[in-house]
């Protein structure tokens, strides 16, 4: 059975608060860090109302560095899957210097979760609030919105929506997952 399509989303900065220091983002490093972001559940919800599958895609190189447990990452997807909603959570623990095909920029954790749920990339939405969200979407072929933050680091371009939070995305993502008019 094919998905209609789904929504893949970054996690830190998308679904819950990342840690911004000198204008950076970084994940929470504890459970108890966790600060879901305002109107995440019912955009979610309305995400999964239309039939479509929320995927969460994301880097946490801190396990490859030996900074953060995989226990500890587990925990905090676990915390974000259950206050968001979410349906699948898939996560690259690697760094740049593995040269893995998960990590983002690169799309294996959206082909890998394409194959897994027989989802339709064409009426897919990749949405994240870094350059590498961005380019792994354009790279797996889904559109993408930017959840822009105006974190001190390279800059995003060629989203095919910039918004301020999810919430605002939530018509033009359904709207894009309908697919062309019948």
């Amino acid at each position: 059975m094919t998905v209609p399509g789904a929504v893949f989303l970054d996690r830190d900065g998308v679904l819950n608060a990342a840690i911004v220091r000198a204008g950076r983002p970084y994940p929470p490093q504890h459970v108890d860090e966790v600060e879901l972001l305002p109107g995440v559940r019912a955009a979610i919800d309305t995400f999964r109302a239309a039939g479509l599958l929320t995927v969460v895609v994301t880097n946490q190189p801190d396990v490859a560095r030996g900074t953060a447990s995989v226990a500890d990452v587990e925990a905090i997807n676990a915390r974000v899957a259950d206050a968001a909603g979410v349906d699948v959570v898939m996560i690259c623990p690697h760094d740049d210097v593995d040269g893995c095909g998960c990590r983002k920029p690169a799309p294996g954790l959206i082909l890998e979760a394409a194959a897994a749920h027989g989802i339709d990339l064409t009426r897919s939405v990749m949405v994240g609030d870094r350059w590498r969200d961005i380019e792994a979407g354009q790279a797996a072929a889904v559109a993408t919105v930017l959840v822009e933050r105006g974190y001190h680091e390279r800059r995003s371009t060629g989203a095919d929506l910039v918004v301020d939070e999810l919430a605002a995305a939530v018509p033009w993502i359904i709207q894009h997952t309908r697919g062309p008019a019948t």
